[in-house]
């Protein structure tokens, strides 16, 4: 007879057995068995699932709203837009733009981020009544695709300043001239050829500029006469004028019309040749972040200017009284986001220097007995300073007249307040320390020390302010008697006996 042993466990590890036999064996390969089916069944489902989340997004359609002057706010949105559109692998990025124009720097920025942008850019101008002028048109033409909806219009690109804004129209072959009349002074000048300094900046923005959009209109292949004309003579076209004239590509009543026109054309980018498929396409629409709502918010030379003024009488505060430290903190932070945002926009250096003489002049008044001299001349430099500020007639960048003569106003009164409040505490009597003892009244607490020889000293125990005094006197003191305090050298104080004048009362009696 054979005899059987049972070993219904294996052991394979430290502390794993593995069942060898019997039904327990059974279920184990059962169980594995039935394991790795189901792997098999469910790995290919997870190799699909974590092809989708590294794949491509959907290609859709990233649509940037643009409404007013064009800014380093607007220029950090668009810009981010189209990074992200781009990260998204969409096929198209729409700049929806209603814009009167506005700052060369931020307008070649956004410029050169729709060149080197591999997702195809379509400029829409929309909606119906909205314009793209000056910096605007610039954009318009440096886009893949340039569209208008019916009742808008584009053009007026003459350079004003440090900045692009709109220019009055002007006859062909003159000088354009800026909204302060600079060049049309240097035509009106009575030698033939005489230019001044100023008017020969102006002519070499504008050459600067007609040659920049010359040079997107050869890219894109459209109106290179017109784009001209537009710098040198700020002309405008309507939506149909400008498809007529082929400085537009079409026209389109609002996006969804946009997109089924513009289905199944190839665009040529960067990053090749990219064929569009937007009939169906979805679309996101982007909306300022809070970053782009503060940069908003500061950049505007209004909020910057009152920034600045807050940061100087901050600091004031805490320099006149240390330890209140809410004013310096305060201050510091208004300062620094103040000049952060003056350096974002065209500011002339000769204003923000006078705005911040000024400030210091007011200041300086309420410390210094000027009469009224450094606190005239404060608001003399701050006033022109505000005024010089802002270095652009583009429209939306400026320091409006009434802001500046309220800051001027609050400046005043404030600094004159700060001041009579100061030369009143300077008036005040002292009532601490050694000064506070000249002229104290005391009481003579005995009738004095009696010197070696019989006579009696000069000098006695009195009261002042409720404290005990050795005190010293020309003159007798008697006790009892009232004493003036007329000096002090050490714990002695000098004194002289208050003598009473009898009243008329008792004269006659």
């Amino acid at each position: 007879m054979r005899t059987h042993t049972f070993l219904p466990f294996r052991q394979s590890g430290p502390h794993r057995y593995v069942p060898r036999g019997g039904l327990a064996a059974r279920c184990f390969r059962f169980l594995r068995g039935a394991a790795a089916a189901g792997l098999m069944l469910v790995f290919p489902a997870l190799l699909q699932h974590a092809a989708l989340f590294a794949a491509p997004a959907s290609k859709g359609v990233v649509v940037i709203p643009v409404n007013g002057a064009i800014g380093p706010a607007t220029a950090d949105f668009i810009v981010r837009g189209l990074g992200r559109a781009a990260q998204d692998h969409a096929q198209l990025a729409v700049i929806q733009l209603d814009t009167p124009g506005g700052l060369d720097t931020s307008m070649r920025q956004i410029i050169k981020a729709i060149l080197a942008s591999p997702v195809p850019v379509a400029a829409f101008i929309s909606p119906g009544g909205a314009r793209a002028a000056s910096a605007g048109t610039y954009i318009v033409y440096a886009s893949h695709i340039a569209a208008m909806a019916p009742g808008t219009n584009i053009g007026a690109a003459t350079p004003v300043q440090l900045g692009l804004g709109s220019a009055a129209p002007q006859q062909p072959g003159t000088m354009p001239a800026s909204s302060e009349g600079k060049a049309a002074s240097a035509s009106s000048a009575s030698e033939p050829g005489a230019l001044d300094t100023q008017s020969t900046e102006i002519r070499k923005q504008v050459h600067d500029a007609a040659a920049y959009i010359r040079g997107l209109a050869q890219m894109r292949g459209r109106n290179q006469a017109w784009a001209e004309r537009a710098v040198r003579e700020a002309v405008s076209l309507s939506a149909r004028e400008a498809l007529d004239q082929h400085v537009v590509d079409l026209i389109a009543r609002d996006v969804p019309d946009l997109l089924h026109q513009l289905d199944g054309r190839t665009i040529n980018t960067v990053a090749g040749d990219q064929h569009l498929a937007t009939n169906n396409a979805p679309v996101v629409s982007l909306e300022p972040d809070w970053r782009s709502r503060f940069l908003a918010v500061i950049t505007d030379p209004n909020v910057a200017l009152i920034l600045m003024m807050i940061g100087m009488y901050g600091l004031f505060f805490e320099f006149a009284n240390p330890g209140f430290v809410l004013p310096g903190v305060a201050g510091a932070i208004s300062l620094l986001v103040g000049l952060f945002a003056l350096q974002l926009l065209p500011v002339n250096f000769v204003g923000l220097g006078l705005i911040f003489l000024g400030i210091a002049f007011l200041i300086a008044e309420a410390f210094l007995p000027t009469f009224g001299t450094l606190g005239f001349g404060g608001i003399v430099a701050f006033v022109i300073g505000a005024l010089m500020l802002i270095d652009t007639d583009v429209p939306g960048y400026g320091v409006p007249i009434p802001l500046i003569v309220a800051l001027t106003v609050f400046s005043a009164l404030f600094i004159f307040t700060v001041s009579s409040v100061a030369l009143r505490a300077r008036r005040r009597p002292v009532v601490t320390g050694s000064e506070a003892m000249l002229g104290s009244i005391g009481i003579v607490l005995d009738e004095g020390v009696v010197a070696p020889d019989g006579t009696r000293a000069n000098e006695a125990w009195a009261r002042v302010h409720g404290e005990r005094w050795r005190v010293q006197s020309a003159e007798p003191l008697d006790a009892g008697g009232e004493v003036r305090v007329t000096g002090r050298r050490g714990l002695l104080l000098t004194v002289v006996p208050l003598v009473h004048q009898p009243s008329q009362q008792g004269e006659h009696s």
